[in-house]
């Protein structure tokens, strides 16, 4: 079997590459294979009866050039591409009965994380931990509905760079208030555990946007880390999308892009964390997946 390290396209030749390759899964070996793309006749006519896609499709073909373009600008995966991106939220508005297509946005994508504060409470803090060994769930290739457990081994080491979209609708409840989206990172120095933190602060007030940070390269050994959101001495709503936590060429954050923050794993599954868990939840405060409408 040939390995390489890097692959470069030639131009013109992408949309045939893409046709008929696709990427594997990101936290194992890199490797690409062959895109399943045939379907017996039978498998289709069943297929097409119970999905969303002919009126999707009857949608996206209306769209102008320029329309399927800005769809294809928003998409976050390695391959871009419109119509995945356009099926995803549009498939998001038929379940939820909501009327029309949305306009693209490059700060969120079908399902976003919210985090909603109501008194009494006046705070908020979520984990997605990152240790040197943890369990993820992934989908098997070929298979509809069918998920294994997969152990992965996260080498650590710095830069690490951290990205979020985010809107926030929040009011300031105590004489501290913050909203931030961070990193924990641990690391170890003369025999010594160090902590330290690369933030990203989130205004109380804002519309969409995006923000990004990278750390500094800190004395001795990077082992670690964890993201945290934390809400402080606010209440109202917090809305994130598109999460980021890159290091050695490649974005380690679980769930990128909100679909369930907070689900839960059981049975054969038990030894897989939840994306996101709750360090600080107290009564009146609440996380999950929303669609923004």
């Amino acid at each position: 079997m040939a390995k390489t390290s890097y692959l470069s396209i030639p131009v013109g030749q992408e949309e045939f590459y893409w046709s008929a390759l696709q990427p594997g899964d990101r936290f194992q070996a890199a490797r690409i294979r062959v895109k399943n793309s045939f379907l017996s006749r039978q498998k289709f006519l069943k297929l097409a009866a119970r999905s969303y896609l002919p009126a999707i499709k009857v949608l996206w073909w209306a769209f102008s050039d320029a329309q399927r373009a800005a769809w294809k600008a928003v998409d976050f995966h390695f391959h871009k591409h419109g119509w995945r991106t356009f099926v995803a939220d549009q498939s998001r508005r038929i379940k939820l009965d909501l009327p029309g297509v949305v306009t693209p946005s490059i700060y969120h994508q079908d399902m976003v994380g919210e985090i909603y504060i109501a008194a009494p409470a006046t705070e908020a803090k979520i984990i997605q931990p990152h240790p040197y060994a943890y369990w993820v769930s992934r989908k098997v290739a070929g298979k509809k509905a069918m998920y294994e457990p997969i152990k992965i081994q996260e080498i650590f080491s710095l830069p690490l760079s951290l990205g979020i979209s985010f809107k926030a609708d929040l009011v300031a409840a105590g004489p501290n208030p913050s909203a931030k989206f961070y990193a924990e990172i641990k690391h170890l120095y003369q025999g010594q555990n160090l902590l330290d933190k690369l933030e990203i602060n989130i205004p109380l007030v804002h519309d969409w946007t995006r923000a990004t940070a990278t750390s500094a390269f800190y004395l001795g050994l990077a082992i670690s880390y964890n993201l945290y959101v934390e809400l402080h001495d606010v209440l109202g709503t917090l809305l994130f999308d598109d999460v980021v936590a890159q290091h050695n060429a490649q974005n380690w954050a679980r769930d990128i892009f909100c679909s369930n923050i907070d689900q839960s794993f059981t049975r054969s599954f038990y030894q897989v964390p939840k994306n996101w868990a709750a360090v600080i939840m107290p009564a009146g405060a609440e996380f999950a997946s929303v669609y923004p409408d």
